[in-house]
């Protein structure tokens, strides 16, 4: 995330150490990060408002928030390159508000990017409503982007039997897994043997050799 009070030492710290970085696109939370003009503060507050509204107000479509969300995502785009002096190696969103529907409609999102899919999901594991819209989701972003072959939240996931499913995929495809090390059970889960072990059966990388 860019413009937060932590933002410069991160990339400082992810620099130094050689980590790939993407960009984590901020448009639900207020910026922290001091001295930021108002031409960028101001549409970036209509843009969380709205977007922060209601559980599913990033479904609904705002012709009133094109402008300001453009201008917000190429902000956001030009101080990640000051921070990093190169481009993101995938984009994705603050509680994944990259899909809303005006970034889709408004394909704010560079053409040929990589960028995080909607979350998989089996059949049983949510309504068929919601596995639908998140196909539809993915084949759009499929369209003008370069995506895993599927992604999934290791909070779910945090029993052997649960891992070994993305393990069998992995195996054969591109799978991109979320980690919160920050979060007590997803840290200690990580520390495990079984966690170790699960990983050094797939080949391991980032989005840099998608």
């Amino acid at each position: 995330m860019v413009f937060m009070e932590d933002s410069e030492r991160a990339a400082q710290l992810a620099l130094r150490a050689g980590l790939e970085a993407g960009l984590h696109l901020n448009l639900s939370e207020r910026f922290s990060a001091d001295g930021i003009p108002a031409r960028i503060r101001e549409p970036h507050e209509a843009v969380r408002r709205f977007l922060t509204a209601g559980k599913y107000a990033l479904l609904v479509y705002n012709p009133f928030l094109n402008a300001k969300l453009r201008l917000v995502f190429d902000a956001q785009y030009a101080e990640f390159l000051r921070l990093y002096g190169r481009p993101p190696s995938h984009l994705d969103g603050h509680q994944h508000m990259h899909l809303a529907t005006n970034m889709l409609i408004q394909r704010i999102l560079p053409a040929g990017a990589k960028v995080r899919r909607s979350f998989s999901f089996l059949p049983g594991e949510k309504s068929a409503v919601n596995r639908w819209y998140r196909a539809f989701v993915d084949r759009r972003l499929a369209r003008r982007h370069r995506l895993t072959d599927r992604f999934f939240s290791l909070a779910q996931h945090l029993t052997r039997d649960r891992l070994e499913r993305i393990v069998v995929l992995a195996g054969k495809e591109n799978v991109e897994l979320m980690a919160h090390p920050a979060l007590p059970r997803e840290f200690e889960f990580m520390m495990s043997g079984s966690y170790g072990e699960a990983l050094s059966r797939v080949r391991l990388g980032g989005y840099d050799v998608l």
